[in-house]
């Protein structure tokens, strides 16, 4: 068993999304098949508009062909995490992979690359560009901010609090209070800490926001756990939003159960002529997709 790196651009013209990724046979189903249920790396190359950086970690679940394409396969991915921002193919210490720092041209690390979308990782390479990718998760000091610092279970203490993480990386990234920590740093980073429904920004002596993260699909459902799955509501907000008592219309304002949410709280959201508060950055948008999906929970009544 193995790991890979998957490289996953836009406008490659491959069928890839967040839960697949396509790719042609030969010596790429070679690599994939040793890295089933394993953790892989997700890299953006620059060519076709990508950011040229790490970007995520996913499990690899299965590989079956394209039925409609010949010779083409899908490996279907699961518990998609994306890093904290990108990381860069070179860190301080140099290339993040061994392939590449075995190149004595830095001029040739671009060729190194070519046909090699998808490519073994070793195993202090993958801790090394995970622990990277996660790092402000991760660290110390973001512990109060992202409900790190009272953890019940000691044995997730125990994986956090160890003097090297490496050892440990596969069961933080299995962790479901690691991944929901990182799914808020990054909701309530690209809402600025404020409420999207009442626009309200309360931030605790102890530096904790009272806003929380909402995935907009849940993830027992299937929804993943990344920022545009996600939007930072107040603890009543996520409340009512969890049971779709209020939800977001294709012109991102507000819907109301009128007939099941007081007058009180009402009162509190933005009005059906005024839009929620989004990110600046137009990236972090929820999808359209999952608010779709949410919103026709809505429609029938939760």
């Amino acid at each position: 068993m193995l790991k890979v790196v998957l490289d996953t651009r836009p406008g490659s013209g491959y069928l890839d999304s967040d839960e697949r990724y396509h790719f042609p046979g030969g010596r790429y189903l070679k690599h994939a098949l040793p890295a089933l249920g394993q953790w892989v790396v997700l890299y953006e190359p620059r060519r076709e508009g990508g950011r040229a950086a790490y970007v995520a970690v996913a499990r690899l679940a299965e590989v079956t062909p394209d039925p409609d394409r010949p010779g083409y396969h899908f490996a279907r991915l699961v518990e998609r995490l994306p890093f904290d921002a990108p990381l860069p193919l070179r860190g301080p210490a140099g290339y993040r992979e061994a392939l590449l720092r075995a190149v004595e041209d830095p001029r040739a690390v671009g060729r190194a690359l070519q046909g090699r979308s998808i490519r073994p990782l070793s195993d202090v390479d993958f801790a090394g560009i995970v622990s990277a990718g996660l790092s402000e998760t991760l660290a110390l000091e973001n512990r109060r901010r992202l409900n790190l610092d009272h953890i019940e279970d000691p044995a997730i203490a125990a994986l956090l609090d160890g003097p090297e993480i490496a050892p440990r990386l596969e069961r933080v990234l299995a962790s479901r209070v690691v991944r929901d920590a990182a799914f808020r740093r990054a909701v309530l980073d690209a809402y600025e800490d404020t409420c999207a429904a009442t626009g309200i920004r309360i931030i605790n002596g102890g530096g904790r926001a009272e806003a929380q993260a909402a995935h907009i699909v849940p993830v027992g459902d299937g929804g993943p756990d990344d920022v545009q799955n996600g939007i930072a509501l107040s603890a009543t907000l996520h409340w009512l939003f969890d049971r779709h008592l209020i939800s977001i219309g294709e012109d991102w304002r507000l819907l109301i159960s009128h007939n099941k949410v007081p007058a009180e709280l009402r009162g509190l959201m933005a009005g059906h002529d005024q839009a929620i508060r989004l990110p600046r950055d137009r990236a972090l948008w929820p999808s359209p997709r999952f608010v779709a999906h949410h919103r026709e929970r809505f429609a029938a009544g939760g």
